[in-house]
């Protein structure tokens, strides 16, 4: 009789917590088909081919899918992510943070064929415009000097585009992109904006979805991120609100803490 009213009172208690988040749906395969907008919110539907749409539509690995490093081992879920984008990041030490936030702005760019919007700055400052990599170029790095040297023949492979991602991000990070985005006010926050504070080392997350309550006009979104050492792209859980989770609300003020950096309101940028 023991043993019985014991197993009863755990399955209740699965039960209430598979249910204590409605936010989730497990079976949904990209991110605004896992991600439910919690109740008296509606999602944002951006323009069809805009970069919001892209983020929106992101393939997702199968639930539970841990988070994987470069080198294929396993990042521990110490309430850290609720979900893990199914996008190849090599095998090298590359694609840390702000390299997720510019691999995922470089995808949607080579995706819609703006090439010529393809481009980011290395820390030292020189801009490394994908157009001038077609064409065969490579670069140079001499010391200070930096500069383009006809290398190639003309190439716009996909294998391409992803050589020169790897370039951005041996030689560009928190600190060059920082500069190169422009500072956004907190009420005015969009799809593809990012959180970022450059530095040593510094830390970058992009805003790949937002919920809106129509009564109140009270915004929530999702964040998404990479980390040290380079690693899968994945959807941050929420540590401030077990109820939102993983959205964040926009109504924060002074800092908002994410499962590994806290930010603070002024640290919102936006691609030109």
């Amino acid at each position: 009789m023991k043993t019985t009213s014991l197993l009863f009172i755990a399955i209740i208690s699965i039960s209430c917590a598979q249910s204590s988040n409605n936010t989730i749906n497990p079976s949904g395969t990209k991110i605004k088909t896992r991600f439910i907008a919690p109740e008296g919110y509606e999602r944002v539907i951006p323009k069809s081919n805009s970069y919001a749409d892209y983020l929106q539509n992101l393939p997702l690995k199968p639930t539970g899918t841990a988070v994987k490093y470069y080198n294929g081992e396993t990042k521990p879920n110490r309430g850290i992510y609720d979900a893990v984008v199914d996008m190849e990041i090599g095998t090298k030490n590359l694609q840390q943070c702000a390299d997720a936030v510019m691999r995922l702005r470089g995808e949607y760019l080579y995706k819609t064929k703006q090439y010529s919007s393809i481009h980011f700055n290395f820390t030292n400052g020189f801009r490394v415009d994908y157009t001038e990599y077609m064409k065969g170029k490579r670069m140079v790095i001499d010391g200070n000097k930096t500069y383009w040297k006809q290398s190639s023949n003309p190439s716009n492979t996909y294998q391409d585009f992803r050589k020169y991602m790897d370039l951005i991000f041996t030689y560009a990070g928190t600190l060059s992109l920082s500069k190169e985005l422009k500072p956004v006010s907190l009420k005015d926050i969009q799809i593809g904006d990012v959180l970022i504070q450059g530095g040593s080392p510094g830390h970058a997350v992009t805003v790949v979805d937002m919920s809106i309550n129509p009564k109140t006009g009270d915004k929530l979104f999702l964040l998404a991120q990479s980390y040290m050492p380079a690693q899968d792209i994945q959807i941050l859980k929420n540590p401030n609100s077990s109820k939102l989770s993983p959205w964040y609300s926009a109504s924060f003020s002074g800092k908002l803490r994410t499962p590994e950096w806290v930010f603070t309101s002024t640290d919102l940028k936006r691609f030109e």
